[in-house]
């Protein structure tokens, strides 16, 4: 006849032997335990493909789905600045430069003929969002700033994405985050290594 189970006061540690109830088993499950679409679509293949890594298949669709997400939040903060795509990109790489730049460094930094960066210039500077000046240094040269509206603007933009990111982060801890961010980082080492250089 089985024994009645002792109790044991709150204290008291259960051995690694016992099996706990359902109840505990729930509440030590993790958060992330919760399913998303992706674990759906690694059952839905396995079958498909026996050799399928689930790890290997979830992580790659993961990354691949969180960066469409973020590039996503990204183009409707465009629409919400009414800034175009292009035009985004000119005010970055000019306060990527430090708010100024030369025409012919932003040439470079967008890979683009000088006349179609004369031409994004000009529409900018209707806005009101960058100024054209002469060197100071070189009466010859031509000195592209952003306005306070053009920083504004951009910075804007900028703070919807930096805020979406931080709050898909925050379910991590720092130490989680720290983690992930250095094993993404030997992600694209190897990735790097392969690829001719490039701006990601």
């Amino acid at each position: 006849m089985a024994q009645p189970e002792e109790r044991r006061t709150p204290s008291e540690p259960r051995t690694p032997s016992e099996p706990r109830t359902a109840r505990e088993a729930g509440d030590a499950r993790e958060p992330s335990a919760a399913r998303d679409w992706t674990d759906g679509h690694v059952a839905r293949w396995q079958p498909v493909l026996p050799d399928l890594d689930p790890v290997v298949e979830g992580a790659v669709t993961r990354m691949k789905k969180l960066s469409v997400h973020l590039r996503r939040v990204r183009e409707q903060s465009l629409v919400d600045f009414d800034l175009e795509r292009h035009e985004f990109d000119t005010l970055h790489k000019i306060a990527g430069r430090g708010g100024s730049a030369a025409p012919s460094e932003l040439a470079q930094d967008l890979d683009l003929a000088p006349a179609s960066v004369s031409g994004r210039l000009d529409a900018l500077e209707k806005r009101g969002f960058v100024r054209r000046t002469q060197s100071t240094t070189d009466r010859r040269r031509v000195v592209v700033e952003l306005t306070d509206a053009g920083h504004e603007t951009w910075l804007g933009a900028m703070d919807v994405l930096g805020h979406e990111e931080y709050r898909l982060l925050g379910v991590l801890s720092p130490e989680e985050r720290a983690l992930l961010n250095g094993m993404l980082r030997r992600v694209m080492v190897e990735a790097e290594s392969t690829e001719p250089t490039r701006h990601w």
